[in-house]
């Protein structure tokens, strides 16, 4: 497994070994052992599946309790993703990571506890994977408003995105709660 840098050094893009030929292909996309090796030693507890159009964008999604780090990839299509810090002791709280992640590529990206994440559909569809080392919370999950100028993230959009009601009513990073 190979690890590429992104803007925060917390959240890593990883690129699994894959073996390909005219049958297709194998990749290892989990190994506790070898992510331990990395520095991720996450306890996985739930596996989530979404499929979206193209322009729908989810997110910046987080749960103030019974937080998430998350191990996402796109097993159909690509998208924007994004990781955004909100741990207020932090010395990079308020960072951005970006990258694409895409089924051709088999890129994984690491999201750890304490950060908002969210993505942008760049295909006709995308179908987006996570693990998540916590369970789904309803009532503790918290939307941080995309288009924040205070967060300065380049979505690579034509026109509006396609969001959930509840993505349209997420607060800006300054009136948003976030992690000690």
């Amino acid at each position: 497994m190979q690890v590429i840098a992104t803007q925060h050094p917390e959240v890593l893009l990883l690129r699994p070994r894959v073996f390909g030929d005219a049958r297709g292909f194998f990749l290892e996309s989990y190994n506790r052992k070898a992510f331990a090796g990395l520095g991720i030693d996450a306890e996985f507890v739930q596996d989530n599946h979404s499929r979206s159009a193209k322009n729908v964008l989810r997110g910046l999604h987080y749960q103030i309790r019974q937080p998430q780090g998350k191990l996402v990839r796109v097993v159909a299509g690509e998208v924007f993703d994004v990781a955004v810090d909100l741990r207020r002791s932090s010395p990079h709280f308020g960072r951005i990571a970006t990258m694409r992640l895409s089924a051709d590529t088999h890129e994984m990206a690491w999201i750890p506890v304490g950060f908002a994440h969210g993505f942008l559909v760049l295909s006709e569809h995308a179908e987006f994977l996570y693990k998540t080392t916590d369970y789904y919370a309803p009532e503790f999950e918290r939307s941080l408003l995309w288009s924040d100028p205070a967060l300065n993230i380049a979505w690579p959009l034509d026109g509006e995105p396609l969001l959930s009601a509840k993505d349209q009513a997420a607060l800006p990073l300054t009136e948003c709660e976030v992690f000690v």
